[in-house]
């Protein structure tokens, strides 16, 4: 065999390891799911991806790394179309080198998740391998952006990768389960659907993943616009976009209470990824671009409870805030609560532990923090969020209400003789308002400047520029001990 007979035999070889099944590809096509290596070129730049250990024995994954808008990523995609993409010690050993990749060269990695679960001709040596992908993943977390994609089934142990991962995206067709709808409505005769269990929305509303997408395409876009806002690693800064809008530009919206368009309007020609919507819906968590810097925005929503904040909520949050802060992202607070939520009074201590978790997360924070107060500021809301102890600098609009009890419980607590002497409780309301309104708290010192709203975004983008340079570090530790 010559050398030409011999180039043409390997590449045949390889072109039938890689293409793999054509029967398998075939009906993972009619069940509405692309293959893993489909799904990698539409996520990466054209011609860009290079597949590690492409020939790999029983790897049934496609790994390796490429350029997303013009970004280094590292990538493993579980082929679903070999072996059910099950987990094994090669499939395993495969992510294990991409991630030890990413680590040392300081780039972010994409999972894409659709796998039956583990080899079971592996027996219990499969489960060690999902040990040490999550032990690295653990590892590399804080290190380089880890950010999870669920195309298909995602159960079991394989579930806790999308919790683990810094960002995680459902697609419609992904599922993601502690346990399958068989294991759970074989108790007590339950009869739960699918999506019920671990649909999109239902994962959503749960907190499980912090995006959702109608299809793969839908997917792909989501993961290359997180891209474009991160850091590759923690060691280097977010890309930083130029020129992207008018850093003097007014605000148009200035309704406190419609915090949506609000960050909308702050973010650079309106470009918003907000996270984890439908979960803990009191406070709007979003990634947006503010003056060409990528900026973590956190705001309490009056419109949902008066803003108040229950435990999911600050768990939220305090998650969020911590992402940003891996990759010292600045994060801006804008403060419209009435406090801390006690639906159940015989429950307080749930609530106070999410209140903990949030202001543990503010306070150990070393990346820029801005608060603005647009409307009230009552009790923890502003100790966690929007306090000079914890934030950088801290700003409120003129109408901004910044006390420790809300008007109408301070009335009741420390007007009752007023109250029964027939004084009016709205005049009451007004007079303490005012006591602790914006303009006396900037007397007081407890804010930097009294604003006007339309120019909130200059002051920001002033603030942001002025704390570009901020070097904070906390005191010598191991780590702190989170009131989980």
């Amino acid at each position: 065999m010559d050398r030409t007979e011999m180039l043409q035999a390997l590449a045949k070889e390889k072109a039938a390891i890689l293409h793999g099944d054509a029967e398998r590809i075939a009906k993972q096509h009619a069940d509405g799911k692309c293959t893993a290596r489909e799904r990698v070129s539409k996520l990466y730049d054209d011609g860009s991806f290079v597949e590690i250990d492409a020939l790999k024995a029983d790897g049934n994954v496609v790994a390796g790394c490429g350029t997303v808008n013009g970004q280094a990523v590292y990538c493993f995609a579980q082929d679903f179309t070999a072996n059910g993409g099950a987990m094994s010690k090669a499939q395993a050993e495969k992510i294990l080198k991409v991630l030890r990749k990413a680590q040392v060269t300081g780039a972010p990695v994409v999972a894409m998740l659709d796998s039956a679960g583990v080899k079971l001709s592996e027996g219990p040596a499969a489960l060690p391998a999902y040990a040490e992908i999550l032990s690295a993943m653990a590892r590399l977390s804080g290190v380089c952006p880890l950010i999870a994609c669920v195309m298909g089934p995602c159960n079991g142990i394989a579930a806790l990768i999308t919790q683990i991962a810094d960002i995680a995206i459902q697609v419609k067709k992904g599922e993601i389960a502690l346990h399958t709808a068989l294991v759970m409505n074989g108790e007590k005769g339950r009869q739960i659907t699918a999506e019920q269990l671990f649909g999109p929305e239902a994962m959503a509303r749960q907190g499980a993943v912090a995006l959702t997408a109608e299809n793969e395409e839908d997917a792909a876009a989501l993961v290359a616009a997180l891209i474009d806002l991160l850091p590759g690693s923690n060691m280097e800064d977010a890309p930083l976009e130029l020129d992207a809008d008018d850093l003097n530009r007014l605000l148009v919206s200035e309704d406190p209470d419609d915090v949506a368009a609000l960050i909308a309007d702050l973010a650079d020609e309106g470009r918003v990824i907000e996270l984890n919507a439908a979960y803990g819906t009191a406070v709007r968590t979003a990634l947006i671009r503010l003056g060409g810097r990528t900026v973590g925005v956190v705001a309490s929503d009056h419109g949902v409870d008066n803003g108040r904040l229950c435990g999911e909520d600050s768990r939220k949050a305090a998650r969020f805030v911590r992402l940003c802060d891996c990759y010292q992202i600045p994060v801006v607070s804008l403060v419209n609560s009435d406090g801390i939520a006690v639906p159940d009074a015989c429950q307080q201590a749930r609530y106070l532990k999410g209140a903990a978790d949030l202001l543990y997360a503010y306070a150990e924070a070393t990346a820029p923090k801005v608060a603005v107060i647009i409307g009230n500021a009552v009790g923890a809301a502003y100790v966690a969020m929007g306090g000079k102890a914890i934030a950088d600098v801290s700003y409120a609009w003129p109408g901004a209400v910044i006390a420790p009890l809300t008007k109408e419980a301070a009335v009741q607590t420390l007007d009752g003789e007023k109250l029964n002497a027939g004084e009016s409780r709205e005049a009451l309301e007004a007079a303490y308002a005012a006591d602790c309104g914006a303009l006396n708290a900037a007397k007081a010192g407890i804010v930097d400047d009294v604003i006007n709203p339309a120019e909130t975004r200059k002051y920001i983008i002033a603030a942001l520029e002025l704390l570009a340079t901020k070097h904070d570090v906390n005191l010598p530790k191991k780590h702190g001990n989170l009131p989980l």
